[in-house]
């Protein structure tokens, strides 16, 4: 049995392949040892680098070959060297400022209560269409007094659905 083995060149696998990426998954011989996603994703870097390169060759082939795409592309690069630039010279804040108003947000968040009765609703408050957070007492709009207009909106959203359709007029002979 061994024998014929060697004749064909044919080996059965030794056993499960761990992929090359070393993501845990099993690879096999058919997606060069990799699993699945790990070959899906090598696969997409690599057409994304073919793009990337034939994109460069055609805006250098483009700008030498006719020279009206030339001042356009130096024109594009341009704008963009400029935000660039404004962009990198903006102050930036310090880690200090930034902490300090990280800080003051977390503050100002605080726990979610009811407009109403300010009780502390957690993640079982309701939304309501006026913008405010309310419990489950006070969440219909009659109960908090909602300064909403429902009738407008409702209004609004009926003529949105319903066109008016008018037929053209015909000439009666």
């Amino acid at each position: 049995m061994m024998e014929s083995s060697k004749e064909t060149g044919c080996q059965a696998p030794e056993g499960p392949v761990l992929c090359v990426n070393n993501c845990g998954f099993f690879g096999s011989a058919t997606t060069m040892n990799m699993c699945s996603k790990c070959h899906k994703d090598m696969i997409l870097k690599q057409q994304q680098a073919k793009l990337a390169q034939s994109s460069i060759e055609n805006i250098v082939n483009g700008a030498s070959s006719s020279g009206e795409k030339g001042p356009v592309i130096a024109d594009a690069v341009a704008e963009e060297a400029v935000s660039v630039e404004l962009k990198t010279n903006s102050p930036q804040p310090s880690p200090d400022t930034m902490h300090i108003q990280n800080s003051e947000t977390n503050v100002k968040q605080g726990p979610n209560r009811c407009n109403a009765c300010r009780k502390r609703v957690g993640l079982t408050g309701f939304n309501c269409r006026c913008g405010n957070l309310f419990c489950s007492i006070h969440r219909y709009s009659d109960k908090h007094d909602c300064p909403f207009d429902y009738r407008t909106a409702a209004r609004d959203a009926i003529a949105k659905a319903n066109p008016l359709v008018k037929a053209k007029k015909l000439d009666k002979i």
